[in-house]
């Protein structure tokens, strides 16, 4: 079963048939690949639904530069973020002159520990960022009230996951006074690329407009080369499973074919000061996403559920803050050898390396100096990367996938 269709975390995990065949769609409109009607449309949906005003650019993390930007950051002003997060954050918090301050986690939620959130305002402090990592919600009201004690601006992070109306995440994207959202190829809805952020503050809004009108679009090549990837990738499992997949996305990559999620100056720490638009095209397949996002939520609740169910079996290493409602980008377990057990997964073409393990500033090829983060400040954040290890939940990720997973990886996670 697994020989042509690999379990993974990263394969244009999006790229159900839906999925590509709205790229294909587009692809054949070129007129409208960067400017058209779906950018906007996109901006009303999510208005509606989050009660706010919605600007959108290129990606998330230009989005957020967008955001400090508005809100006028000023040199050495404090941004608070927690340890076991992705290096954007703090490259943007850099490439808008502020410092990242890095809070720890609860180690059964993988969100910020409010207690040391609490440690590390000062009067430096403007923001806080929550992450809802993996989908796991963090504690809003708790934060939601710290920062009004504090005259501070709440930032929910929800790249990992989009609310919808079923049960499990009503207090996500709610109590923010800015909702950040990505729209890349593995997060919880997927436009190739994209990024918005959701403000509920007119002033801000204003300006945030004003810099998506400066906004610089992408070339009409550059678009066309998104469009390709939920196809390309999607051939790319048959090509691992015949053991030539590297070889053939290296290929892709050489021709320039394939864009880089993360550029090589990222990983070192730098960001570029340019924001783009969002491109029409990629607004198209996300509007399409976002339409169907209960769908996309209720595939990942099954097997959020299936997991646990079969976790408490087990008696396996659970986190005490999952539950079966939660619709979770991935499930998360903690297992002493978590790396030897991914590795030796590689030969029955099961693939669960997923960027988040191993390193505190995700992925593991990040320059950590360059994030400001010191090793052995967040010690519990520190520990669970070292320990992590996820299960997908993504929308190519079948239940009979996921029974075939659990099948292997009983004998190792029996405690």
């Amino acid at each position: 079963m697994s020989l042509f269709s690999p379990i993974h975390h990263t394969f244009a995990p999006h790229a159900d048939r839906r999925h590509r065949l709205t790229a294909v769609r587009m692809s054949y409109a070129p007129w409208a690949y960067v400017h058209g009607k779906s950018v906007r449309a996109l901006e009303k949906a999510i208005g509606e639904e989050f009660h706010g005003d919605v600007i959108t650019f290129a990606t998330g993390r230009e989005a957020f530069l967008a955001l400090l930007r508005s809100i006028q950051l000023k040199p050495g002003e404090e941004i608070i973020i927690q340890g076991y997060t992705c290096v954007v954050l703090p490259n943007v918090i850099h490439a808008a002159g502020g410092v990242p301050v890095y809070v720890d986690i609860d180690r059964e939620t993988l969100n910020l520990d409010i207690d040391a959130v609490l440690e590390a305002i000062t009067p430096r402090t403007r923001a806080i960022v929550c992450q809802h990592t993996f989908g796991i919600p963090a504690q809003t009201l708790r934060l939601r009230s710290l920062c009004d004690e504090h005259s501070l601006a709440l930032i929910e992070d929800c790249a990992h996951v989009i609310p919808d109306s079923q049960g499990g995440s009503e207090t996500i994207g709610k109590y923010g006074d800015f909702v950040l959202m990505s729209f890349g190829r593995d997060k919880a809805i997927s436009g190739v690329t994209g990024g918005a952020i959701v403000s509920r503050h007119g002033s801000i809004s204003a300006a945030l407009r004003d810099q998506q009108a400066k906004a610089i679009p992408f070339s009409w090549w550059t678009v066309a080369r998104y469009l390709q990837y939920p196809n390309f990738y999607a051939w790319n499992k048959l090509w691992y499973g015949l053991r030539i997949g590297k070889a053939a996305l290296l290929s892709l990559r050489r021709m320039h074919l394939l864009l880089p999620i993360l550029e090589d100056s990222e990983k070192k720490g730098r960001m570029a000061p340019v924001l783009h638009t969002m491109p029409n095209a990629c607004a198209y397949i996300a509007l399409h996403e976002w339409k169907r996002r209960s769908q996309i939520n209720a595939h990942r609740r099954m097997l959020t559920a299936f997991y646990l169910e079969e976790g408490q079996k087990q008696r396996w290493p659970l986190l005490a803050g999952v539950h079966g409602e939660l619709a979770l980008q991935k499930f998360p377990l903690f297992i002493s050898d978590a790396e030897k057990l991914r590795e030796s997964l590689k030969a029955k073409n099961i693939y669960l390396d997923d960027g988040w393990t191993g390193c505190v500033i995700c992925p593991d090829t990040v320059d950590l100096d360059a994030t400001d983060y010191r090793w052995g400040e967040d010690p519990v954040a520190e520990a669970a990367c070292l320990q992590i290890l996820s299960l997908p939940t993504h929308p190519t990720m079948s239940l009979h996938q996921a029974k075939h997973l659990v099948s292997i990886l009983r004998p190792s996670l029996i405690r």
